[in-house]
């Protein structure tokens, strides 16, 4: 496994970062459940393989994704050597102050979601959504506070327009608050709008990409048809990996992965990881996994010989530019 520092800072991150979306998922969802046995393996697993770097959120199914973590991975490692990240931001209640990026709320989830880590400090603590209340200048401040409390190490953010991201840069900056440092945003092969202007702002300013939903839902893996067939229990219940979400452009970049994939002996998805490496603003990719193996698959492609020009050309040309899917 490779290190790489996260943005501008001295923060030490593997190049693969586990994702905890589906911890806590049981009964929530078709296509994924994990409680904390279940979780177990893939903890382990990552562990095994060189990975420190562990992302949550509050809003994962309601605080449960949080409490495994703390359940189960809290107790494989020590804490120095583990990295983790939560975020804050989404509602987790119909009552006022349960949402948003007031000072209130924040303060109040930051100490339950130490509670539920089982640890007294979180080395990334991002934005998860922007409100349309709160002034950057009252939760930069409350985001500075917490790190001068040493409840949190860095900070960053997530799923906004770049103008708002460089707004935060330059509240940090002109009230010497504590500097965005990480910034996860949706980013793959199929996806690429956020190069236009948030991946730019991020390599300008310093700041590491983590992007989720590196493999687009399973679809970069390789393994579905035109017209629907070879959907994973997740994209058949997942209603932006249905056959129609995907366009011609989208087809020919999956038939250039394949093609990569097998000159080089690889799996499509390990070639996918390759190019979001190629790009010098890139830390590390936050994958979900419902098999173990896919954490290996994830880890040996961080050993691989880079991808080379020809290419990352072949895989970048059929792409064709859309309007910004939004900051839903």
């Amino acid at each position: 496994m490779k290190y790489v520092p996260l943005g501008r800072s001295g923060l030490m991150v593997s190049r693969v970062c586990l994702g905890g979306n589906s911890w806590g998922a049981r009964g929530r969802r078709a296509w994924a459940g994990f409680d904390a046995g279940d979780s177990a393996p893939f903890f382990k697993r990552a562990l095994d393989r060189g990975i420190n770097f562990f992302d949550t959120a509050d809003v994962y199914n309601f605080g449960a994704s949080e409490t495994i973590m703390g359940e189960t991975l809290m107790g494989y490692a020590p804490r120095d050597e583990l990295v983790i990240s939560t975020k804050v931001g989404i509602k987790m209640s119909d009552k006022p102050n349960f949402a948003g990026l007031g000072a209130k709320h924040v303060l109040a989830s930051i100490d339950q979601q130490l509670k539920r880590l089982k640890t007294d400090h979180i080395d990334v603590y991002q934005v998860h959504r922007l409100d349309p209340h709160t002034p950057v200048e009252e939760f930069m401040a409350t985001l500075d506070g917490l790190v001068r409390a040493g409840k949190v190490r860095y900070i960053g953010g997530s799923t906004m327009p770049a103008y708002k991201f460089a707004q935060m840069i330059a509240a940090s900056e002109r009230f010497n608050y504590a500097r965005p440092v990480a910034m996860q945003n949706l980013h793959n092969l199929i996806q690429r709008e956020d190069e236009r202007e948030m991946n730019a702002l991020c390599q300008e300013a310093g700041v590491g990409l983590i992007p989720y939903s590196p493999l687009a839902r399973g679809f970069l893996a390789g393994n579905r048809v035109r017209g629907g067939g070879g959907e994973t229990e997740r994209a058949k219940n997942d209603a932006g990996a249905k056959p129609e979400t995907y366009r011609d452009c989208d087809w020919q970049i999956v038939d250039a992965l394949k093609a990569i994939a097998a000159a080089r002996g690889v799996k499509p998805t390990q070639v996918a990881f390759l190019w979001l490496w190629s790009k010098p603003y890139m830390a590390a990719p936050i994958m979900g996994a419902t098999k173990p193996e896919q954490i290996d698959e994830a880890a040996a492609a961080a050993d691989m010989p880079p991808l080379t020009a020809a290419e990352i050309e072949r895989l970048e040309s059929p792409y064709q530019w859309r309007v910004h899917p939004g900051w839903n």
